[in-house]
C-alpha cells in the first residue's frame, strides 16, 4: 500500500490572513479597471445611499459595490434584471476572502452602442449642413396659432399649457398627439410634423418632450425626422429633454429649447409686457390727438376773433372783467367773515382754557390744606403728649425703684433675683439693693412664711 508523504519543512507556511493578502495584492495587480456586462440581481438600496447587488450571466454570478458618490452620477434608475455594462475594479475582502467589483461608473447595456450611433449620425447630418445657422428660420415676434407634438398624457405638454396660460392665454394651440418613444415612436413623430407643416396653418411647432436616458430619448435622433424637421416650412422648436439633454432634433431645428417650459416662454410674449406696450401706444395715440385737437382749436380761436366786431369784444371783455371783479369781492368778503368766525372761536377757546381761574381755585385748596395740617399737627401733638405723661406715670407704679423707696430691698444671688427661700440654701452669699445703695450679706437660717411672720 502507498504511503502518504510528509511535509516538507523547506515549503512556506501560510496563515490564512496572509494568504488572502497575496490573493488580494495579486487580483489588484493584475486587473485594476475592467469593462464587463452583466444582468442585475439582488439590488439593495440601504439608507446610507450606497448601491449592493449580483452582476450575472447564465454561468456564474459576482458581488458588486457601487457607493454614493459614483451611483448619484447615474442617469437611470436600475432595476433588477437590466442588463447593464460596467467600469469597475476588482476588490478582494480579506477577512472573509470574498471578491467583488467596486464599480466606478454604470451604463445602460444597449447605451454604448447608441452612442456609437448617435455619434456618427451627427457627423454625417453635420457634414451635410443641416446644422448650419443660415439654414435656421427665425421665430415670429408673435405667433397665434402654435402647434405643440408631445405625448398627451406626460408632464411636458402640462408644463407647456400652464406656461401659455400663464404668459399669452390667447395663443391657440393645436396637440398633434404622438409617441414619444419605443417602436414606431419615430414614424409617429416625423408623420404629425409632416402634418402640422403641410396644413400651413401654424406659425410655429414645438416637438419635444420630458427628459430621459439615452434610450429614452432615441427617437429624437432618427434620421428621417432630423430631415423631416430640415425641410419644414414652419419654424420648428425643439423641447426634447432637460438643459443637459442634447438630440438631434435639438440640432436641426430652428431653435432648441433647454425645456419644454423654456420653449413655450420663447413662443408667448409676456401679456404685462404687451399691456404696457399698449398701454405706451395708448398714451402717445392720446397726446397726439390733444395737440391736434388744441392746434385746431387755437387756430378756430384766432379766426373767430378775426372776423368779430371790435366792439362786440370790448363788449365781452367787460362783462368778463365785472364778473372776475365781482367774484374777487366775494371771494375777498368770503374769506374775511371766514376768519373773523375763526378769530371769535379761538377767543372763546382762548378764555375757557385760561389757567387763571385754575391758579386761584388750586391756591384757595392749598391753604384750606394748609390750616387742616395745622390743625391736626396740634391735636397730634396734645394727644401724644397726655399718653406720653400717662405711660410715664405707670412706668413709675411697676418700677422697681419706687418699690425700693417705700421700704423694700432686692435679693440676688449671681445677678439672679431671689424669689423662694428655695432659691438659697444656709451659707449662700446675696447681694441686698436698697435705695440708696447695696451690700452683702450671708444666710444664717431660712424659716418657712408661717414661721417668719
Amino acid at each position: 500500500m502507498k504511503k502518504f508523504t510528509t511535509l516538507h519543512t523547506s515549503e512556506p507556511t501560510f496563515s490564512v490572513s496572509e494568504l488572502n493578502r497575496q490573493i488580494q495584492q495579486l487580483l489588484e495587480a493584475s486587473l485594476p479597471w475592467i469593462l464587463v456586462e452583466g444582468e442585475i440581481s439582488n439590488l439593495a438600496r440601504p439608507a446610507s445611499g450606497h448601491w449592493y447587488f449580483s452582476l450575472k450571466d447564465d454561468k456564474a454570478q459576482i458581488r458588486c459595490a457601487m457607493f454614493k458618490n459614483r451611483n448619484s452620477a447615474v442617469r437611470f434608475r436600475p432595476k433588477d434584471g437590466d442588463h447593464v455594462r460596467l467600469r469597475a475594479k476588482v476588490t478582494f475582502y480579506g477577512p472573509k476572502g470574498d471578491c467583488q467589483l467596486t464599480v466606478e461608473s454604470m451604463e445602460s447595456g444597449g447605451e454604448g452602442a447608441l452612442q456609437a450611433a448617435y455619434d456618427r449620425l451627427k457627423a454625417k447630418l453635420q457634414l451635410e449642413g443641416l446644422f448650419e445657422q443660415n439654414h435656421k428660420k427665425p421665430l415670429p415676434k408673435r405667433p397665434e396659432r402654435i402647434a405643440i407634438i408631445t405625448s398627451p398624457a406626460g408632464a411636458a405638454i402640462r408644463d407647456m399649457i400652464i406656461a401659455f396660460r400663464r404668459r399669452f392665454p390667447l395663443t391657440e394651440l393645436t396637440i398633434l398627439p404622438s409617441l414619444v418613444q419605443g417602436q414606431g415612436s419615430a414614424a409617429n413623430l416625423t408623420k404629425q410634423l409632416e402634418r402640422a407643416d403641410s396644413s400651413g396653418h401654424f406659425d410655429a411647432i414645438i416637438i419635444g418632450r420630458g427628459g430621459g436616458s439615452l434610450e429614452d430619448l432615441w427617437s429624437f435622433n432618427d434620421e428621417l425626422l432630423a430631415r423631416s424637421i430640415f425641410h419644414c416650412t414652419t419654424p420648428i422648436v425643439s423641447a426634447v429633454g432637460h438643459e443637459t439633454d442634447f438630440t438631434i432634433a435639438d440640432f436641426v431645428a430652428d431653435i432648441r429649447a433647454a425645456t419644454p417650459t423654456a420653449a413655450a416662454e420663447l413662443l408667448s410674449p409676456e401679456i404685462s409686457t404687451l399691456l404696457s406696450g399698449l398701454k405706451q401706444s395708448e398714451l402717445k395715440l392720446t397726446r397726439r390727438i390733444e395737440s391736434i385737437t388744441q392746434t385746431a382749436q387755437q387756430r378756430l380761436d384766432f379766426l373767430l376773433k378775426r372776423i368779430r366786431h371790435p366792439k362786440e369784444r370790448l363788449d365781452i371783455q367787460q362783462d368778463k372783467l365785472h364778473n372776475l371783479n365781482h367774484r374777487l369781492k366775494e371771494g375777498i368778503q368770503k374769506h374775511l367773515d371766514s376768519k373773523q368766525v375763526r378769530l371769535e372761536k379761538d377767543s372763546i377757546k382762548l378764555m375757557s382754557t385760561s389757567p387763571m381761574r385754575t391758579i386761584v381755585k388750586e391756591q384757595a385748596y392749598i391753604e384750606q390744606l394748609e390750616g387742616r395740617l395745622n390743625r391736626a399737627l396740634k391735636s397730634t401733638m396734645t394727644s401724644k403728649a397726655t399718653t406720653f405723661t400717662r405711660l410715664v406715670e405707670q412706668l413709675n407704679l411697676v418700677s422697681p425703684l419706687n418699690t425700693l423707696a417705700r421700704g423694700y430691698a432686692i435679693a440676688t444671688q449671681d445677678k439672679k433675683v431671689i424669689r423662694s427661700k428655695d432659691d438659697i440654701s444656709v451659707g449662700s452669699t446675696l447681694n441686698i439693693k436698697v435705695e440708696d445703695g447695696s451690700f452683702d450679706c450671708q444666710v444664717t437660717h431660712i424659716d418657712d412664711i408661717e414661721k417668719a411672720f
